[in-house]
């Protein structure tokens, strides 16, 4: 891997942007480094958190516009194609992900928190969709942004091209938290181990049923929810889990077995 590095600390997968000289922006060869690596980290199923983060200077500045105006539109579009690869890859994966973000995000890597499952910024990182400054508006980027923030927010940053503060994402949803930089590595654990506590086999049933139910009618997601809980119950991990919780005692999780 040339743009990434990856470390494993027990039940976490850290995936480190590492093309600090072009920002981390986005480019063809990085987004298919980071798709085969969380395909990978899927396959092996040895982890149940994969963190995202950037470098100290800068989360990810999004697509490169120097590549992106040297290609040819068919290219273009293979690139954005690729990208919503990934996107599509993150939401498949069994394992929750986190964006760690220290600095600024934007554009495509404003795009990237907003399609992670969880984040946590540093009170010193910044959000920002200002593709509408070059004349690019951030079509793609809009797509989770303003599934996350609500739609007058969303449009401001869509529209001006101004930064949200990491309050201001906090207070609007985009992340989960906000802490100091110095304790950003150590919240950010934090936040994942109380993931990894849980079954790698009921947190992909229940990543799959979350994102499966968020837009359907509300009847309509309750059947559906009933139909999986239902189903859910009658697996070994949560047969498990009930007896431990009568039992008292800590549950030991099969996670070798896929869902049901």
């Amino acid at each position: 891997m040339e743009f990434l590095s990856l470390k494993q600390t027990e039940d976490i997968a850290y995936v480190t942007l590492e093309n600090p000289m072009e920002f981390n922006t986005l480019s063809m060869q990085l987004l298919e480094e980071l798709n085969s690596v969380l395909k990978e980290i899927a396959e092996k199923r040895e982890v149940k958190v994969v963190v995202i983060e950037g470098s100290d200077k800068v989360f990810c500045a999004g697509h490169s516009l120097r590549e992106i105006e040297s290609k040819t539109e068919n290219e273009v579009l293979a690139l954005f194609q690729t990208c919503q690869v990934l996107m599509r890859t993150m939401r498949d994966i069994p394992q929750l992900v986190i964006s760690k973000v220290r600095k600024a995000a934007v554009a495509a890597g404003c795009q990237l928190v907003a399609a992670s499952d969880l984040a946590v910024a540093s009170d010193e990182a910044k959000f920002a969709t200002p593709g509408i400054n070059s004349g690019l508006f951030c079509s793609t980027p809009a797509v989770f942004l303003s599934r996350n923030i609500g739609r007058k927010k969303a449009a401001e940053l869509l529209f001006t091209g101004n930064f949200m503060s990491a309050e201001e994402a906090l207070q609007y949803g985009l992340v989960n938290k906000v802490v100091s930089a110095d304790s950003l590595d150590e919240e950010t654990e934090k936040l994942a181990k109380d993931v990894t506590k849980q079954s790698l086999n009921i947190i992909e049933l229940g990543k799959r049923q979350f994102y499966q139910q968020i837009n359907m009618e509300d009847f309509q997601a309750l059947n559906y929810s009933t139909e999986v809980i239902a189903l859910n119950s009658k697996h070994p991990d949560a047969q498990e889990g009930i007896r431990s919780f009568f039992e008292k005692r800590p549950p030991v999780w099969n996670d070798t077995k896929k869902p049901v």
